[in-house]
């Protein structure tokens, strides 16, 4: 084997044993920064430099993704004028690999000053940081990947790891959902698949709609004037009972069934697939191809208020 690929295999074993070494470290700690950073009456701001600032920035970026307001603040701007962002209500999570970064002790007074919350993520658990802060999480990786053992490399990768597992606790806890996320990712193909049913859904006089009592070729009718390949069969109520697909219409013609006498719901499909119209269109489409179905019914209170046909998902972008 090369050169390059015996280095490859060697750098990845070891940042894997690296986040091995995590599960040592989720302990009541571990919960009590998850705590500290959900009863934040505040902000949480990240604050690194170096790689650990890179770790901290895409930490900020993850925790506004699933609701928790956060900020990345340079140490650098920070000591220039901007350490007017953090209040008293916040949270600042600070990320150094040493513990002793300069710019990141000569904030600490500031914090402390204002009466504001200092945790950290260190790989020395001794380090001025670590001994400041009112939480740490101390890494303890002995080895970089990197073969001169300089390089940040398996305490970065363990320090990512880390910020994500703290961030999927907070989403946890705080009961974010899909409809939540959807919400702070209304852009590109992902808030696509998380906008609503109703977003694309046909409603009203659109959906397609017999009475339990009603013919074939009445529901014939119904399926053709409405376009969308079925129709709903609802009870005396309007409660849905059943639907009636251009499948089952061929079906029964090959049978010779006297369309003029035979009822549609004696040949319906009695438990139709449902969904709601708050459920995201992601949902929608795992059900249609878990199902091999095309069509969808739109229910509120047992009753068909809507219709989404596989083309209007398809027509959204997604597929």
């Amino acid at each position: 084997m090369s050169l390059a690929k015996d280095t490859a295999l060697e750098v990845i074993q070891k940042e894997i044993e690296a986040i091995k070494t995590l599960e040592h470290i989720i302990d009541n700690n571990f919960e009590e920064m998850v705590s500290t950073i959900y009863n934040a009456e505040g902000k949480l701001i990240l604050t690194g430099v170096g790689k650990s600032g890179h770790i901290a920035r895409k930490i900020a970026s993850t925790m506004s993704s699933i609701g928790i307001p956060s900020v990345f603040l340079h140490p650098n701007e920070a000591l220039h004028g901007d350490l007017g962002v953090i209040s008293k209500e916040d949270v600042v999570l600070a990320l150094s690999n040493s513990g002793e970064s300069v710019e990141i002790i000569a904030m600490i007074p500031y914090i402390k000053a204002i009466n504001c919350k200092l945790i950290s993520i260190t790989n020395k658990k001794n380090s001025t940081l670590a001994k400041e802060s009112d939480l740490n999480i101390s890494l303890n990786i002995e080895k970089e990947a990197c073969p001169l053992n300089l390089a940040p490399t398996s305490s970065t990768t363990a320090m990512l790891v880390l910020g994500d597992a703290l961030s999927m606790s907070l989403l946890n806890v705080s009961g974010f959902k899909e409809e939540d996320f959807a919400l702070l990712h209304p852009a590109g193909f992902l808030g696509k698949k998380l906008k609503q049913v109703k977003d694309i859904a046909h409603f009203g006089q659109d959906v397609p709609v017999v009475k339990k009592d009603a013919k074939i070729y009445e529901a014939i009718i119904e399926i053709t004037k409405k376009g969308f390949g079925a129709t709903t069969v609802v009870d005396e109520e309007g409660n849905l009972i059943g639907i009636l697909t251009d499948g089952d219409i061929r079906r029964i013609m090959e049978t010779k069934v006297d369309i003029h006498m035979a009822k549609a719901y004696d040949f319906c499909t009695k438990s139709p697939k449902t969904i709601s119209k708050t459920d995201i269109i992601a949902k929608a489409l795992n059900i249609m191809e878990s199902y091999k179905i095309t069509v969808l019914v739109v229910i509120e209170d047992k009753r068909p208020i809507g219709i989404l046909h596989l083309h209007d998902i398809l027509r959204s972008g997604i597929s």
